[in-house]
């Protein structure tokens, strides 16, 4: 489903590190080299490993169908009309092979737009669709697959490494069910967007190599209110080491017994063997050749792997205020990346509870149930490679591993992001709750509060102190942000309505609505109705309280790392350049993004392409913007003086609190 933004009545309509790569190519493998006129993606060098190793459907029949018996189908990408490039990503596709086009630009701009549309296919490129299942919002829903997706094959990078590239919204496919496998402008551009900003930040994620839009048009209903439009379709460049997934693994899954639902390719488990036997010797090398004689044992240390992998990933994610949106299994990576961008989330306010899907309507995905829902995963994934991994091997390896690699990953990131570069206390872990906490008390921005807590020092005078409070709590929400992000989502007579059919037909209130979500609600009201009589300097005067207590125990704590180090200026610049490398000062919040849309689909992609730039260097100073910029324009980003004037307030505005209307913006 295509994320979309979309706002409150209040205001107009607003739509809203990379694994390390894959083993080397075997020697004697032939290696295809693309045509097409010798042009600039003729370097690519195809090696289709994942298509040899595993079964490809013989049917040739089009459409969406069940796909039995086989990892993928084969395929072919459907034209658009008149493909043009909106941006991209030059360090993404340099692990491709690609250099920056330096002779002509134009043409190579041109040439990305003709093949990363799907209009040409490269020679060596093997169109194919990715057979999987999976587990959405905690049921299981039978055959999924890549219904938008495409696999073109598997390029050799310059040392030999190996990249799966795929194009998105390049036209149906067996497993597109009553969709029409493309995507549009505004969901491309997230994905595109974040996909990149996640890798800046140093987190595990798929690339995107480029985004190419159309004339092409597709109806969507925006808003799902019987409005549909004609948007744009276009394609993003997927690149990743694999898309496998964990859903891959649940295609053998025989009758669900809540669902009813099955596998396509039930009893047929020599293709999870086939399966493994690809996964752990092409990504997993050093697991293959330590327990090569010994297959539940490899099957095992895999499992293992891949658990602490996964662990990891969600504490990044965690520290960096990163909503994933959609954690089902069939988005989970097999090799621990972050995978499938649709409607993910930076938090701005910080709220633990804080959900960025708006479809989402139990919770299931919020920010605080990341660790405990990705856990789920892994069990549903070590329920699907029985008999191979029995299950009691694997759920012991997932309860002694998984919990105990979050915390130990969290708390060593949360160290690092507030400068704890020597000494490793058990009272860490409650200054960082205590911080938390206060941050949400006061609303704090995720983000700017802790890039903020660089400039703090244990010697800072008095009158310093007061200033620095000032900057704290100015990135705390005002009373009208507030009253924003906290206004009751159902109108008073729906909710006593609620109420009372919970007291007199639970049967009946349970097919429409929960406890938790009716008591939330409550909760809302109560909050709003307590702002009413909130003043501004009341709410100011309560958060500089809360930071000025928290700050006296974060004074102590640092004070303890400089008693312990000989040298307390050397540890000092360590402190500050530790902080400063793990606090982003930029990250894609809705807005950002959201207005790169709005300006895409006026047929401006400077803003794309300027944004694009800015995420490339998330830790970087203020003062880099003006180079950020010139370097975009000298890339062609090229605008009238009046945008550009717009362009340098929104850059402004982009290492600062999100405007009001941001709080409007919700994606589904």
């Amino acid at each position: 489903m295509d994320a979309v933004l979309r706002s409150g009545c209040c205001f107009p309509s607003r739509l809203l590190r990379a694994a390390g790569p894959a083993r080397r190519s075997s020697a004697g493998t032939a290696m295809q080299r693309p045509e097409g006129g010798g042009g600039w993606l003729g370097a690519l060098r195809f090696d289709n490993l994942a298509l040899r190793s595993l079964p490809v459907d013989a049917s040739e029949e089009g459409g969406p169908r069940t796909v039995p018996g086989a990892c993928f189908a084969r395929v072919r990408p459907s034209p658009l009309q008149n493909p043009r490039l909106v941006a991209m990503s030059l360090p993404a596709l340099a692990l491709l092979g690609l250099e920056a086009p330096a002779a002509d630009p134009a043409a190579a701009e041109a040439e990305a737009a003709l093949f990363f549309s799907g209009n040409r296919v490269l020679a060596g490129a093997e169109p194919a669709a990715h057979c999987y299942c999976g587990h959405q919002f905690g049921s299981f829903a039978g055959q999924l697959g890549d219904g938008a997706a495409m696999y073109l094959g598997e390029v050799l990078g310059p040392g030999g490494e190996r990249w799966e590239i795929q194009l998105k919204g390049a036209g149906i496919t067996p497993f597109s069910r009553q969709a029409d496998g493309r995507k549009v402008l505004r969901s491309s551009i997230r994905e595109f967007l974040c996909s990149e900003a996640m890798f800046h930040l140093g987190i595990p994620t798929t690339r995107a190599g480029t985004c190419v839009t159309s004339d092409s048009k597709v109806v969507r209903d925006i808003f799902y209110d019987g409005n549909p439009k004609n948007e744009r379709c276009t394609v993003v460049l997927r690149i990743a080491s694999t898309f496998i997934r964990f859903g891959s693994f649940e295609i053998f899954k025989p009758p669900d017994e809540y669902t009813g639902r099955k596998g396509p390719s039930v009893d047929r488990n020599d293709i999870r063997i086939q399966m493994l036997d690809y996964v752990i010797s092409t990504f997993y090398p050093e697991i293959q050749e330590a327990y090569s004689d010994n297959t539940t044992q490899r099957n095992a240390a895999f499992f293992r792997e891949l658990t602490k992998r996964t662990a990891r990933l969600v504490a990044d994610w965690q520290c960096v205020g990163f909503c994933h949106g959609v954690l089902n299994t069939d988005n989970m990576s097999i090799v621990g990346l972050t995978i499938d961008y649709g409607p993910f989330g930076f938090m701005d306010r910080y709220d633990p509870e804080h959900v960025c899907n708006g479809s989402d309507n139990t919770g299931r995905y919020a920010y605080n149930k990341q660790p405990e829902v990705c856990k789920w995963n892994l069990g549903k994934l070590a329920e699907a490679l029985v008999p191979e991994l029995p299950l009691e091997i694997s759920q012991l390896i997932l309860e002694e591993e998984y919990d105990a690699e979050f915390e130990k990953h969290y708390l060593q990131k949360m160290r690092k992001k507030l400068g704890l570069i020597h000494l490793e206390l058990e009272e860490d872990s409650k200054l960082v709750s205590e911080l938390l906490e206060t941050m949400h008390v006061t609303a704090g921005d995720f983000t700017n509060i802790f890039y903020l807590l660089s400039s703090f020092s244990v010697d800072i005078d008095p009158s310093k102190f007061e200033d620095f409070l000032e900057e704290l709590t100015s990135q705390c929400a005002s009373v009208e942000e507030l009253k924003v992000a906290l206004k009751p989502q159902m109108d008073p007579r729906q909710l006593s309505m609620m109420l009372m059919l919970a007291q007199s037909n639970p049967q009946l209130f349970a097919l429409i609505g929960t406890k938790a979500n009716i008591n939330k609600e409550l909760e809302r009201v109560e909050q709003f109705s307590k702002l009413q009589q909130l003043t501004a300097d009341d709410l100011h005067s309560r958060n500089k309280r809360h930071w000025k207590e928290w700050l006296e125990k974060y004074r102590v704590r640092l004070q303890k790392e400089i008693e312990s180090v000989g040298n307390a200026d050397a540890w000092n610049t360590d402190h500050v350049k530790v902080m400063n490398s793990n606090n982003p000062k930029y990250i894609l919040r809705n807005y950002i993004a959201q207005n790169a849309i709005e300006a895409a689909e006026n047929g401006d992609f400077s803003e794309v392409r300027n944004v694009l730039k800015l995420l490339e260097h998330p830790f970087q100073e203020a003062e880099g913007f003006q180079e950020v910029k010139e370097g975009a324009e000298e890339e062609g980003a090229t605008a009238t003086a009046a945008v550009c004037a717009q362009e340098s307030r929104s850059r402004q505005s982009y290492c600062s609190k999100p405007p009001l209307w941001a709080a409007e913006l919700c994606v589904t």
